[in-house]
């Protein structure tokens, strides 16, 4: 059963929710209720919208990552949004619970990552090589707690999967990625990554707006946070 929409923010322009992890932020070949199909639901009930509801999808979030995601509530403001994700003019900060120990209090990870779109899984690869692109993250220690971890992570690109990769190549996978080194899989089957806050401009206001989603009710958080 789908979990009910948590709606952070919304006005004439912006819908902003929490997704939780397992849902996909836009239909898939699961056909399980995507958030883009709550959204358009809640939009329809709450404004009585007649037939086809509009909601732009400007960024996205991998199924099982959970967190803030900003959809466009008209063409204008997908577009404008849409500019400030491209152009990174938005700041998107991100909490990951990792298996292991970090042992700097903060670092940058800079990498060439190329996915593998029939495994759907990325690599790291040689600098400048054919289908590949730079990806950039800056991490902060915020709490070591025996053998884990809990890192604040900025991504300063957009690259696919470039979180994971990036906590995966300091030898502390996060907790519940098989995919790039779990050794077990959480509860829920996702991944201790939650997009806990994104800063950008309102599309005609122009005025800054920041928006902040609590993290997930599993235990595996309330252990290290």
């Amino acid at each position: 059963m789908p979990v009910p929409l948590d709606v952070l923010f919304c006005d004439n322009h912006l819908l902003v929710v929490n997704k939780p992890a397992g849902t996909p932020t836009v239909p898939d070949e699961s056909g399980d209720e995507s958030l883009l199909d709550q959204g358009k639901a809640f939009i329809k009930r709450e404004f009585s919208k007649p037939g086809a509801v509009f909601l732009g999808v400007v960024h996205r979030l991998d199924r099982p990552v959970s967190g803030v995601v900003l959809f466009a509530r008209t063409s204008k403001a997908a577009e404008r949004m849409t500019r400030q994700f491209r152009e990174r003019t938005t700041q998107k900060l991100y909490w990951g619970l990792v298996q292991g120990v970090v042992l700097e209090d903060e670092g940058s990870i800079e990498h060439w990552l190329r996915k593998d779109r029939e495994r759907n899984r990325v690599h790291i690869a040689a600098a400048e090589s054919e289908g590949a692109k730079s990806a950039s993250t800056q991490y902060r220690v915020r709490r070591r707690k025996g053998e884990r971890t809990w890192l604040e992570l900025e991504p300063l690109t957009g690259r696919s999967h470039q979180l994971r990769v990036a906590c995966a190549s300091l030898g502390t996978p996060l907790l519940g990625d098989l995919k790039y080194g779990a050794e077990q899989p959480l509860e829920d089957r996702s991944i201790a990554l939650h997009a806990r806050s994104l800063r950008v401009e309102h599309p005609t206001l122009r005025e800054p707006l920041a928006f902040e989603a609590p993290v997930p009710r599993l235990a595996v958080w309330r252990s290290v946070l």
